[in-house]
């Protein structure tokens, strides 16, 4: 067991360090535009990447914006199951998102999706709908890349396959980007 704790935390370390610092500091200018210009920032995945995309929203809306005085207009689109049961029951699971983007989401805005393989058929739709229509796409993904790779004007790819490690990366890059502000409020002035 011990042997298979220490090969597991090695592969960690391994995903957290193919995180490439230039696409964070990339990813933290977009959401300070974001901030000044007063667009939305919607975010979205599905199971561990739609906890992170709640997750990233609070300490982004909460955390950040209480640092910096001002508020980030962030709001994850998984944290509404009416929405999301209502559009999967009346059209298809694949809608859950670019349903709601076509509500909230404006030119400007930003549309981040998390997804492992890259290839969740609602976060490529709604990134697709956002790029058509003026939203900055943003994609976390894992080794496989995936269609959202080739979709997404932003793209951070963590060198692994593995879920549970590349959405403990991902989860460490929105850390990033919130404790960003956080911890530099000048950064979003």
């Amino acid at each position: 067991m011990k042997q298979w704790i220490g090969d597991y935390i090695r592969a960690q370390k391994g995903a957290h360090d193919s995180i490439p610092p230039e696409a964070v500091a990339q990813l933290i200018g977009t959401l300070r535009e974001a901030l000044k210009q007063e667009r939305q920032v919607l975010v979205f995945g599905n199971g561990g990447s739609a906890a992170n995309a709640s997750h990233f929203a609070t300490d982004l809306g909460k955390g950040a914006s209480d640092k910096l005085g001002k508020r980030f207009r962030v709001l994850s689109l998984n944290d509404n199951v009416s929405w999301m049961t209502a559009l999967s029951n009346d059209y298809k699971y694949e809608d859950v998102f670019v349903g709601q983007l076509q509500n909230y989401g404006r030119s400007g805005d930003v549309a981040l999706a998390m997804s492992v393989s890259g290839n969740s058929p609602n976060c490529v739709k709604a990134l697709e709908w956002a790029r058509k229509n003026g939203l900055r796409t943003v994609a976390l993904v894992g080794a496989k890349r995936g269609r959202m790779a080739d979709i997404a004007e932003q793209v951070i790819v963590i060198n692994d396959t593995h879920y549970g490690r590349v959405e403990d990366a991902h989860m460490g890059i929105c850390h990033m980007l919130c404790y960003a502000f956080m911890e530099h409020p000048e950064w979003g002035a």
